[in-house]
């Protein structure tokens, strides 16, 4: 386990609000058209700021209480609101009570800026070398926040879905904390081995070049609009305006680009995953796509094939990006590993 210790206020505890719709919380910047097409969903939405592990996580969650509850863990630079709201609504419909939550140091959820901004330089020395005081947060710190998170909304246990650097938290998750995941879902991810294919040099470098400040939003925008459009999915293009009206859209809510770096370090210095896979005893199916340039397929094959008894579906024209039309197909999935963990035996 990490050296730090859960520190959790119970859900009571919690400041929390009931929402009839998505919640929409702009930060103090500067001005960009608000999204024409904001969808309102049908069901009432509980907000809350949770105290878990340390921190103050921004949580979401939707459906009934009642129902099975699923818990969404966001890839890098996502923030809560970056899920897809039909998406949600089709988890909803399917039986899920959905839990989404800011990570640590992004989004709504407690900054770290504290720490200054990361080198990757230092996460290569603590892969190297082992040095933790070179990274202010690891991914296992990451998989501990989302323990601790179930346990501050009084749920022992969830069925789990990661995408991207999020399955990558996913995978430690279920090694630390085996028994608050009842299936899991990996989705675009990798297991961080030097063994599998990894992007390409010109794409982690355009990763790694620093936006356009603030005083130029516009120059902003289209730097985000120009990096989605690169790692999206060619058999299912998003429309420009609409991906545009997205990224405007997060850009309000929260904008940290410190903590961009803080979390490239957390997944540079994390190192092979491959050893917690054999630790993995839920139902588990990891989707990915074809055509994805941000973690290429081959990352996702190696994936599967080391996961005891893994559902794999590849998706032709897929990238690393929720295509509207692939909904459906997303949520059969994760109510197919959720559907088997109904079906195990309870353990003795």
């Amino acid at each position: 386990m990490d050296k730090h210790s859960p520190s959790i206020s119970s859900a009571a505890a919690a400041e929390e609000r009931l929402e009839p719709a998505e919640e929409t919380c702009f930060a103090d910047t500067p001005t960009m058209s608000k999204p024409s097409h904001t969808h309102r969903p049908v069901h009432a939405q509980r907000v809350q700021n949770l105290h878990a592990n340390g921190v103050t996580l921004h949580v979401v969650r939707d459906g009934p209480p009642t129902a099975e509850p699923l818990l969404l863990i966001p890839g890098f630079a996502m923030q809560l609101t970056d899920w897809p709201r039909g998406l949600i609504d089709q988890l909803v419909e399917a039986g899920f009570h959905v839990i989404r939550f800011d990570l640590r140091d992004m989004g709504l959820s407690e900054s770290m800026d504290s720490h200054g901004q990361a080198g990757l330089v230092q996460a290569v020395l603590w892969r190297t070398f082992g040095a933790s005081a070179m990274v202010p947060y690891t991914l296992a710190d990451l998989a501990d926040d989302a323990a601790a998170l179930l346990t501050a909304l009084e749920v022992p246990s969830a069925h789990v879905c990661g995408v991207s650097m999020g399955g990558m938290v996913a995978q430690h998750l279920v090694a630390r904390h085996p028994q608050r995941v009842r299936s899991l879902t990996l989705m675009m991810t990798t297991t961080g081995s030097p063994w599998v294919p990894r992007a390409s040099p010109l794409l982690l470098s355009r990763l790694q070049m620093e936006p356009p400040s603030w005083n130029q939003s516009e120059a902003l925008v289209q730097h985000f609009v120009n990096l989605y459009s690169a790692i999206g999915s060619p058999g299912f293009p998003e429309p420009t305006h609409e991906l545009r009206e997205r990224v405007e859209a997060g850009l309000k809510r929260s904008y940290r680009p410190q903590a961009l770096s803080r979390q490239m370090a957390a997944v540079v210095s994390d190192g092979d995953c491959t050893p917690l896979l054999r630790t993995i005893h839920v139902p588990t199916v990891v989707i990915h796509g074809s055509d994805d340039v941000m973690v290429p397929v081959g990352a996702g094959r190696d994936l599967a094939r080391r996961i005891p008894g893994a559902i794999y579906d590849e998706i032709p024209g897929l990238g690393h990006d929720f295509p509207r039309a692939l909904w459906p197909r997303f949520v059969r999935n994760i109510a197919q590993v959720a559907r088997q963990a109904r079906q195990r035996p309870a353990s003795p």
